[in-house]
């Protein structure tokens, strides 16, 4: 990896290198690792995770080396650099029509895309369900058996590069309609209500205990999430702006496969 690593940092500096057979093979390398899981964007070290810059400048450096081209899937006509993904018998993994996944994206084995999208440089893990009209975006990382329901939208990102992509952590559970950008990570089995939004600004207030406990960018492992709203002045007036309650904790003997409903019943909220 050294040697691809060298390649591609000596190629980010100097673009004219592009031109060069063992740098265009290098990056063509990396990005079929990208897509087999062989090699990830982000990778958990620890109790965090390491985000690979070089891989990401791989990425990046893969579109100006290709050509639009023309395909043809029955009367869908696409023109793009990117090829989608294909191969999924041989890979295990469920394709509902109408999912599309681009070439790069790592789709682990027993993983099931309903009609949704999934981006290069993204990594989905074993198990995890893309319901309908879900969005992974580019580079985000998605952990063994999460269910994003439908119209979940996880943020992607490329440039900059030092910036972190969105991180879902294994048997989380994404409501519908959530929105997760900017390099927010959600640690393991924690539930999201519909429609909660994380952002890097998004106040993540817990308010199970006496007094308010606040996060940023990170949901905590196990928690229960909703939507939420505090009060804000500004010169115009008060108003209330959007916020994310940690409402307590999923409990041991919640099953990681159970609905969303179930484990918000538990605390009394509805969906």
């Amino acid at each position: 990896m050294e040697t691809y690593r060298s390649i591609i940092e000596a190629a980010w500096e100097n673009r004219g290198m592009l031109e060069e057979s063992q740098t265009r093979e290098a990056i063509t390398e990396i990005l079929d690792m990208l897509d087999k899981g062989k090699l990830r964007v982000a990778e958990p070290r620890g109790d965090g995770w390491v985000v690979n810059e070089w891989v990401k400048k791989a990425v990046i450096l893969y579109f100006p080396i290709r050509q639009m081209t023309k395909s043809q899937v029955g009367p869908f006509q696409f023109h793009d650099k990117m090829d989608l993904k294909q191969n999924y018998v041989e890979q295990g993994v469920r394709v509902v029509p109408h999912a599309v996944a681009r070439y790069g994206a790592h789709i682990a084995k027993g993983v099931i895309m309903m009609p949704s999208y999934v981006n290069l440089g993204a990594y989905v893990d074993t198990g995890s369900m893309v319901d309908t009209w879900a969005t992974v975006g580019s580079c985000a990382q998605i952990g063994k058996y999460v269910h994003l329901s439908g119209g979940a939208g996880i943020g992607g990102v490329l440039e900059p590069v030092q910036a972190a992509p969105v991180i879902i952590e294994d048997h989380c559970f994404i409501g519908s309609r959530c929105i997760i950008v900017e390099g927010a990570r959600i640690e393991k089995e924690a539930v999201l209500g519909a429609n909660v939004v994380i952002t890097q600004s998004t106040k993540i207030i817990d308010v199970t205990g006496e007094k308010p406990r606040e996060y940023k960018a990170r949901i905590p492992a196990r928690s229960v999430v909703i939507p939420g709203s505090y009060t804000k002045k500004f010169p115009a007036g008060q108003y209330q702006v959007p916020c994310a309650l940690i409402i307590g904790q999923r409990k041991d003997s919640t099953d990681k496969k159970t609905s969303l409903n179930n484990v918000l019943r538990d605390f009394n909220v509805s969906v």
